[in-house]
């Protein structure tokens, strides 16, 4: 049977910013689906420590003084959320994050900076995953389409409702769904073992960021550099 007709979790941060390893968390949510059933939710806020910035409350809609007083500890929430990853890693299910890169190195970033085990670690060393990021196949598979890559664009492309936007709940449900609409349409990447699927993922990530670098740098940013490590980028020194 094919992976996408079995169980998967899908997963989202909401966040403080656009960098992931200097962004912290502020809301977090895991949605176990077995096709179109929700079998489980688990969601989180947190108290991030810093300011949240306006432009990121606009975004997720969540302020300062909510996540303050409402809000666990960042140490606490990114410590459960790594937990219950590693859990269904254990078992053999693949975790669905739309573009992965950013939200599993954040979530590693702050691990690190609470001095907590990394992913990693809770796995016994062994490598993580398997992780199936929606971004990078619909790119892969769907490469010359033209428009808008974000979550809300790939739902309306595949059929999926989204039902609120940037609600870590929403969002991490709606991945896990445009995963298997991916999957239905696309029979090669259905095809494909969990295992097979996420080298595919490394590999078609890595193009995609060679691709794009070498188009920055021809538009004239000669220096321009894009990261192109999958489903997690090295963590270098931060302020956090």
């Amino acid at each position: 049977m094919s992976w996408h007709l079995e169980p998967l979790v899908g997963f989202d941060l909401e966040t403080t910013g656009t960098e992931p390893r200097e962004a912290r968390i502020v809301t977090a949510a895991i949605v176990e689906v077995h096709g179109a059933k929700v079998v489980g939710r688990q969601g989180w806020l947190a108290d991030p420590g810093i300011r949240i910035p306006a432009q990121a409350s606009a975004v997720h809609g969540i302020s300062s003084e909510h996540a303050a007083a409402q809000g666990r500890p960042a140490a606490e929430v990114a410590d459960e959320v790594a937990e219950a990853l590693a859990g269904h890693w254990r078992r053999g299910v693949p975790v669905v994050a739309y573009n992965a890169a950013f939200d599993l190195t954040l979530l590693a970033a702050e691990l690190r900076r609470h001095q907590l085990p990394s992913l990693g670690d809770r796995l016994g060393g062994a490598p993580m995953g398997p992780v199936v990021d929606p971004y990078t196949i619909d790119r892969s598979v769907d490469r010359y389409r033209k428009g808008k890559r974000t979550l809300e664009a790939v739902c309306v492309e595949y059929g999926v409702v989204l039902e609120a936007a940037h609600d870590a709940a929403a969002d991490a449900l709606a991945a896990a769904r445009v995963a298997v609409a991916i999957a239905e349409r696309h029979p090669q990447v259905a095809r494909l073992s969990l295992a097979e699927l996420h080298d595919r993922q490394i590999q078609w990530y890595a193009e995609w960021a060679a691709d794009f670098q070498q188009f920055l740098r021809n538009k004239g940013t000669a220096d321009a550099v894009v990261d192109g490590s999958w489903p997690l980028r090295p963590l270098v020194p931060s302020g956090g």
